[in-house]
């Protein structure tokens, strides 16, 4: 859930503080909470509600689980296993979707069914357990795309990695990728034209 401060709310609404002030008395516009230090917060449900718009309260929590690859079956049921848990812990219904298919590939069967659910609204909330189970590129895309749908992303791991961990890890992706397009019907022709351009540099 988002809030806002009451500036934000100045500048969103086009009222001055005043009016905030006046419109919580009244019982028009009261704030969600406040903090110990005085400071009024608004929440997203609360504008949306003020210049009616839809508040997306009915749709359903998803706990997203990937793999990159058949043979790490045993990884992507542990995952499950951990986000059954973590949901139930939550006390609300949900449901599990998984996908097996590479972090940079937009065409997961399952990628697709969170982005549908946010575009109809019968998805609230995603939940990831690491930031790269999601997408390994692109994050900030579909982050943009559920806050336009009004649903929420939750990653429950939150460590930050170093930037030399991301980029490893970003090539060792990229390079499976790539390396299994080598193996396919055209690997002998595209092997040699990786050749000539080694050899041309």
């Amino acid at each position: 859930m988002k809030y806002y401060t009451i500036h934000e709310m100045t500048e969103i609404l086009g009222v001055t503080a005043q009016t905030l002030r006046n419109w919580d008395k009244s019982g028009k516009l009261k704030p969600h909470h406040t903090s110990p230090n005085g400071y009024r917060y608004y929440s997203e449900d609360d504008l949306n509600r003020l210049l009616n718009k839809p508040v997306n309260k009915q749709g359903k929590t998803v706990g997203y689980c990937r793999v990159s690859s058949p043979k790490q079956k045993d990884d992507l049921e542990r995952q499950e296993e951990n986000m059954r848990t973590y949901l139930l812990a939550q006390g609300k219904p949900f449901e599990i979707v998984t996908d097996i298919g590479s972090g940079i590939n937009y065409r997961r069967k399952g990628l697709q069914e969170l982005i549908k659910g946010m575009a109809n609204r019968s998805i609230s909330k995603v939940v990831v357990l690491y930031k790269d189970r999601l997408t390994i590129f692109g994050f900030e895309l579909i982050e943009y795309i559920a806050e336009l749908y009004d649903c929420e992303i939750e990653i429950v791991d939150t460590t930050e990695k170093t930037e030399q961990e991301e980029l490893v890890e970003d090539l060792v992706e990229i390079i499976t990728v790539f390396g299994r397009k080598l193996q396919g019907k055209r690997a002998s022709k595209t092997k040699k034209m990786i050749k000539e351009l080694m050899q041309n540099d």
